[in-house]
């Protein structure tokens, strides 16, 4: 194969010859949305980097990028890559959405301002310390729970469905001040959610059934009589009656919570325990140093990528490098190949409690940098100091099997074995 790039050579997965019509772009015809590459994309990413610094998606007429420092600058530069036009496969511009856009990932500035600084003031480090106490004692009574299943002193789970899944739907929507009642909708329509960030494929048209009765009650939630007193819920509609925001955008951004910070923080927590698990020799050295708790999910952040792409699209010409991407065009961020990219991160295929991993994209990064981190670390540092306190070695018990999902790197079930202390 002759190419114009040289490093394209390395392209034996669903590779052709550059565009010439696009100025010699290496152009890749594989589906990146496909169930083989989603089972496992770490084949898939390595050529994408490989590629250059900007690849053509035949498939799906979008440009792409995969490497750290590229990824990286254009999350940054929102002036260049918009978010108003979707951050998934379809152009607002010409498309009209599936629902009214999220004031947070699809907005920019002006009208991201007052809806972000109102979340970041209600999510703060700060202002989730009243919840610190409250999540480490419900992460202790479920860890306990389970722990009553232990014959002797081996428990055997589903690290996914008993904790990753079960503890944020345990205390998140508590936070948010959602009642009891229809919480088995929130994983579904994340799934959804994410799904139709990329293609109208089987992925999206196995939720659209559901996805109705699912959305009506998602948006009921978020109205303010819905909500308790005290919770995330309540902070935002007492900020529009402040005037920081609307009344018409309080909803929407409610259901932002519900939406974007429910599925990841999920799938978040079983990349730590699945790190761990195939890992055993890093939990011997957590288990000798808490103080690691924070570093070691957000390593498992930047290792495993819970959320793998995300879109933006050009509002200019956009030179980098020798590649011009044209005002208009959409432009696929593979967050998951920046945060393995060798370029940027020594041994990056391995999970390092020594290594320092802050500069991971797994968060995005820049203005649209995710608003929940902060909980999502707090809900993983409440559970993981619960299973310190109890288990001395994890171990994979059954070979763990994924949920494919367009945008997530999703599991479906991770049996797990934890020898107890």
């Amino acid at each position: 194969m002759t190419t114009s790039n040289p490093e394209a050579a390395r392209l034996p997965l669903g590779a052709s010859e550059p565009l010439g019509g696009l100025g010699g772009v290496p152009t890749i015809d594989a589906d990146p949305f496909g169930h083989d590459i989603l089972e496992d994309p770490s084949e898939f990413h390595e050529q994408l980097r490989g590629a250059g610094r900007v690849v053509y998606l035949s498939r799906y007429d979008v440009f792409a990028m995969g490497r750290y420092a590229d990824v990286r600058a254009a999350l940054v530069d929102w002036q260049s890559f918009q978010s108003a036009a979707g951050v998934g496969l379809s152009n607002f511009k010409y498309e009209k959405p599936w629902r009214p856009p999220s004031l947070l990932l699809e907005t920019d500035p002006p009208h991201h301002d007052a809806p972000r600084v109102v979340l970041s003031s209600i999510l703060s480090v700060r202002a989730l310390r009243k919840l610190r106490d409250g999540w480490m004692a419900d992460a202790e009574q479920l860890v306990g729970d389970l722990a009553e299943r232990a014959t002797g002193k081996v428990l055997e789970i589903d690290g996914y469905a008993d904790l990753a899944a079960a503890f944020p739907i345990r205390v998140f929507p508590d936070a948010v001040g959602v009642g009891q009642e229809g919480r088995e909708n929130l994983l579904p329509y994340g799934d959804h959610l994410f799904n139709a960030f990329g293609p109208s494929n089987d992925l999206v048209q196995k939720g659209a059934e559901r996805i109705g009765d699912i959305s009506t009650w998602v948006n009921a939630q978020c109205a303010r009589d819905a909500l308790t007193a005290g919770g995330f819920g309540e902070a935002i509609w007492a900020a529009a009656d402040r005037g920081d925001i609307t009344h018409e955008q309080a909803p929407l951004i409610v259901r932002s919570l519900l939406s974007a910070g429910v599925d990841t923080t999920v799938h978040g927590i079983a990349a730590v325990l699945h790190a761990f698990a195939s890992h055993p020799h890093e939990w011997d050295a957590l288990r000798g140093d808490r103080d690691r708790i924070r570093v070691a999910f957000d390593e498992a952040v930047r290792w495993e990528s819970p959320v793998q792409t995300f879109f933006r699209t050009a509002t200019t010409d956009v030179q980098i490098g020798d590649v011009t991407i044209p005002e208009g065009r959409k432009i696929l961020m593979f967050l998951g190949a920046a945060n393995r990219d060798p370029r940027r991160w020594d041994n990056p295929d391995v999970y390092d409690l020594a290594r320092d991993p802050s500069g991971h994209v797994g968060f995005g990064m820049g203005i649209h940098q995710c608003v929940g981190q902060h909980v999502a670390r707090l809900e993983a540092e409440a559970l993981l100091h619960a299973l310190l306190d109890r288990v001395c070695r994890i171990e994979i018990a059954e070979t763990p099997e994924r949920h494919h999902n367009n945008t997530l790197r999703a599991w479906k079930s991770i049996p797990l074995r934890f020898h107890l202390s």
